[in-house]
């Protein structure tokens, strides 16, 4: 899995008037926890976390903390509800030799069968929840649908991949091909035509018998 640096300040006065006073700097409070490690409150420059937050990528991030740097990944962000600017971040530090569990995005491959047919393909998770050594982490999880038929679907509990476990329910929908009025009415003309075709075809063959 991909890393990114970052680096913070740490804080004691933990406060609701300090906090509001750093977020009014353009300080983002907060936190690294787990591991057995006593936790760390610390603060990171807004601008810092763009590239960490407003992204659909998922890291492991390299913390300095004045000096002392901890990998870990982000366990809970909070955002203002008018101004969508982050308030706080929870960071959970990483073992290299222990599982962690994480969202790891999905990227999804091929021209699914069902919609050659007509169909319309619907992702409806775009995350899947994982577990796996650091260093055995994936950036993306791929999911081919070439053979996505109409009205199938793709669950957590298709996927498969080495070194990962997949944590997710296993019922959970990844994506599906709806029929479409498209469909229908293709499928309606192959029906109706079918008897037809077949009627046709039998006049000829009593032809050749004769």
């Amino acid at each position: 899995m991909k890393t990114i640096d970052v680096k913070g300040t740490a804080r004691k006065d933990l406060k609701k008037s300090a906090v509001k006073a750093l977020r009014r700097a353009g300080q983002v409070p907060c936190v690294i926890y787990g591991n057995g490690s006593e936790n760390i409150h610390f603060t990171v420059d807004e601008k810092e976390l763009k590239n960490l937050v407003y992204t659909p990528n998922v890291y492991l991030v390299n913390l300095d903390v004045e000096g002392k740097v901890s990998q870990a990944v982000m366990r809970e962000i909070q955002f203002h509800p008018v101004t969508d600017k982050v308030l706080h971040i929870d960071f959970y530090a990483v073992d290299a030799a222990k599982p962690i569990a994480i969202d790891v995005p999905v990227t999804i491959s091929g021209n699914s069968e069902g919609v050659r047919a007509g169909g319309k393909l619907h992702i409806l998770n775009r995350k899947v929840k994982v577990s796996a050594l650091p260093e055995d982490l994936p950036d993306t999880l791929p999911v081919d649908i070439t053979s996505l038929a109409l009205g199938k679907t793709i669950t957590a509990g298709d996927l498969s991949f080495d070194k990962v476990n997949i944590i997710t329910p296993k019922t959970t929908i990844i994506c599906t091909v709806k029929m479409t009025r498209a469909a229908v009415a293709s499928t309606e003309v192959t029906a109706a035509t079918a008897p037809a075709d077949a009627a046709a075809s039998a006049p000829a063959a009593e032809e050749k018998k004769k």
